[in-house]
């Protein structure tokens, strides 16, 4: 057993009837199996469809409620003009998109918004900004943000991109229950993707906010023209964090014309529900959230993938840029599915 650079951690890999017997433990391993191998989780990627899924429902229900999914709001507190070259980003300034720059909210704006998505049955706001990190003349607007939304009985998160020394403290200290910031796929494929910022980069803010005692919600994006490999990269990463993240964001990518991402061949549905299924056998206790992208899905590829394990979604009208699902739809599809919020 070695570790690599990125952290992952390599094990042997089983073969032939090791890997169906290592396939059928999956299920019993929970939490205590801390490492996966990138091997491992392409092993469960290419497992039958509904092997796959089996498994998934197995370790779901071993921790989670079967029929409960969280719900989480999220807005942008400011928007457009942000100096990374993230490829899927329409927020990007260097990108011709149709997003126009704003300003930073005002604590009112961001109280008026959490309080219609408390009504709506939201339990979580999350609060983005469009930066490459805050400075220190925003955080005193961000920390009276996240006072003010936890005034409301919600949990709050925000998500800021890269922290300085003692801005986790900060958010800690306002009461901030989850930081959000993603790994957004492997470290192979991550520079296909990203040059302003390297992995390194992202794994030091994740550890600013453990050591603050602050949840992490981190998770990635698929359907960016990355390999199944390529997944199995980044769920590794995500499983191999010690320990791994509260909660898990698997976004499908959301295409905008004039990033450089817009055109990239389409991932099959199905593909996505085997992300959300490994994400759930590899990381068991955390919320497996169903992120951006969702607009986009059918009904039938949103049921497989609460089946798969996803048990939380973004909820409301607007995911920071791109459309969401509105409410009452999420509603009519609860009903559907025997599902309720959690």
């Amino acid at each position: 057993m070695s570790q690599s650079a990125s952290g992952v951690v390599d094990m042997e890999t089983p073969s032939g009837e090791a890997v169906d017997s290592f396939s059928d433990k999956l299920s019993s391993l929970g939490a205590d199996f801390r490492r996966w191998d990138v091997r491992r989780i392409e092993a469960l990627l290419d497992l039958p469809f509904s092997d796959l899924i089996h498994r998934a429902q197995q370790v779901h229900r071993q921790y989670h409620d079967p029929n409960g999914v969280q719900l989480s709001t999220l807005i942008s507190v400011k928007t457009g003009g942000c100096p990374e070259d993230c490829g899927y980003c329409p927020q990007a300034a260097r990108y011709h998109t149709n997003v126009e720059n704003q300003d930073m909210l005002t604590v009112e704006d961001v109280v008026a918004a959490a309080a219609a998505a408390k009504a709506q049955g939201a339990t979580r706001f999350c609060m983005g900004a469009a930066w490459r990190g805050p400075r220190e003349r925003d955080m005193k607007s961000v920390v009276e943000m996240v006072r003010a939304v936890k005034a409301l009985g919600l949990e709050a998160c925000t998500t800021l991109g890269m922290l300085k020394p003692g801005q986790a403290e900060q958010l800690q200290e306002a009461g901030l229950d989850y930081y959000n910031h993603n790994l957004d796929t492997s470290p192979e494929f991550y520079g296909e993707i990203i040059t302003t910022r390297d992995y390194e980069d992202r794994l030091d803010t994740l550890q600013k906010v453990r050591h603050a005692g602050i949840n992490v919600c981190c998770g990635g994006i698929v359907g960016m023209g990355e390999s199944r490999r390529a997944r199995a990269g980044l769920i590794g990463q995500l499983a191999n964090l010690d320990p791994y993240p509260e909660s898990v964001p698997i976004n499908h990518l959301v295409q905008v014309e004039g990033t450089p991402l817009h055109g990239t061949e389409a991932l099959d549905p199905l593909e996505f529900v085997r992300t959300i299924a490994a994400a759930r056998i590899t990381m068991p206790k955390a919320m497996v959230r169903l992120s951006a992208g969702r607009r986009e899905m059918p009904e039938a590829v949103q049921a497989l993938c609460f089946l798969a394990g996803a048990n939380s979604i973004f909820y409301g009208d607007k995911l920071l840029t791109t459309g969401n699902p509105e409410a009452e739809r999420d509603k009519a599809l609860f009903d559907k599915l025997g599902l309720h919020s959690i």
